[in-house]
C-alpha cells in the first residue's frame, strides 16, 4: 500500500481508485449515470476523500501515511516532524488551508450533480456534499489546526450547508 503521494495528481489518481468508484456505483445502481454526472460525482467523491484526509492528518501519520502531496509539503516548508507536533504551526495551517480550498472547489464543481437528479438520490447527494462543506467549515473554524484532533461539523452547520446545496442545485439542475 502506498503511504505517500508525490504530487496532487498522484493523490487524485488514488482517489479515482478509492473514492470515485463509490459514486459511480450509486449512479449505476440508480440508473442515472451519464458522462457529465460521472464527472461531477468524481469531483464530489474526490473532495470527500481529501476532506477525510485533512481531518485525519495526525491519525494517518501514526499509521505511517501522509495524504498531503509531497510537492505541497515542500512548497509550504512542512516536514513530517511538523505534522507530528501536538498543534499546527503557521506553515502546517497554511498547507491545510490550501488543500481545504482545493477540496472546497471540487465540492462546488460537483454541486450541479445534485440538481440533475431527483427524489431520494438528490437528498443523498446534497447530504454528502453538505457534509464535506460543513467539515471544511469545521477545519476553517479550527484555524486549520487539524493536529489536535479531527475537526467535525456541527449539526446546525450541516443543516445550513444542506439547505444551501439544495438551493444552489435547484438553480443549476
Amino acid at each position: 500500500m502506498v503511504g505517500r503521494y508525490e504530487t496532487y495528481d498522484d493523490l487524485l489518481a488514488y482517489c479515482a481508485l478509492s473514492a470515485n468508484p463509490v459514486g459511480r456505483l450509486v449512479l449505476g445502481i440508480t440508473g442515472t449515470e451519464t458522462p457529465e454526472r460521472i464527472r461531477r460525482s468524481d469531483e464530489i467523491c474526490t473532495a470527500l476523500q481529501i476532506v477525510e484526509h485533512l481531518q485525519d492528518v495526525a491519525e494517518d501519520l501514526g499509521r505511517d501515511r501522509i495524504y498531503l502531496p509531497a510537492e505541497d509539503l515542500k512548497r509550504f516548508h512542512v516536514t513530517e516532524d511538523d505534522l507530528a507536533r501536538p498543534t499546527a504551526g503557521a506553515s502546517v495551517r497554511a498547507l491545510i488551508a490550501f488543500e481545504a480550498e482545493r477540496a472546497r472547489a471540487l465540492l462546488h464543481a460537483g454541486v450541479p450533480l445534485v440538481g440533475s437528479v431527483r427524489g431520494r438520490l438528490r437528498l443523498l447527494l446534497a447530504g454528502f456534499t453538505a457534509g464535506g462543506l460543513a467539515a471544511l467549515d469545521a477545519i476553517t473554524d479550527a484555524g486549520y489546526d487539524v493536529l489536535t484532533g479531527p475537526p467535525g461539523p456541527t449539526k446546525p452547520s450541516l443543516l445550513r450547508r444542506a439547505g444551501a446545496v439544495l438551493l444552489r442545485a435547484r438553480g443549476e439542475g
